[in-house]
């Protein structure tokens, strides 16, 4: 089993969220303080560990079979992010999807790391999901 901190359209009751072909629920929490949001062109979120702010993000961690985190959510995510390690704010590591390195530098990411959560974010653009 693979820790995974979701913080996009495969959290509970987003379109991808079969994707997780039942994995459980572990807890809904937050990253550690020190992370940045972006969207993905308004389809995705992308998180960038970045110490010197003090920011935390919604999301959710699931216990996901490494065969179902392989074959089914890895596929479903775009290119501009990649698989990497954050922290939560209990102190723990997870995997998540973050920002893929040079992707900031493009400048196509509107942050938006101050609604503190993709959902938060959706509901200025008019949508849940």
């Amino acid at each position: 089993m693979a820790r995974m901190f979701l913080n996009g359209q495969a959290m509970e009751g987003g379109p991808f969220h079969h994707h997780l072909k039942g994995a459980p629920l572990v807890m809904k929490t937050r990253t550690a303080p020190g992370h940045r949001f972006f969207s993905i062109g308004d389809r995705c979120p992308g998180l960038l560990p970045d110490p010197s702010v003090d920011t935390q993000i919604e999301g959710e961690v699931y216990e996901v079979p490494e065969e179902v985190l392989r074959d089914e959510l890895l596929p479903t995510e775009p290119a501009e992010l990649e698989f990497g390690i954050i922290k939560l704010e209990d102190g723990s590591a997870s995997f998540s999807m973050v920002l893929r390195v040079g992707e900031l530098e493009t400048g196509k990411h509107k942050e938006i790391t101050e609604f503190g959560g993709w959902r938060n974010y959706l509901k200025t653009l008019g949508r849940e999901s």
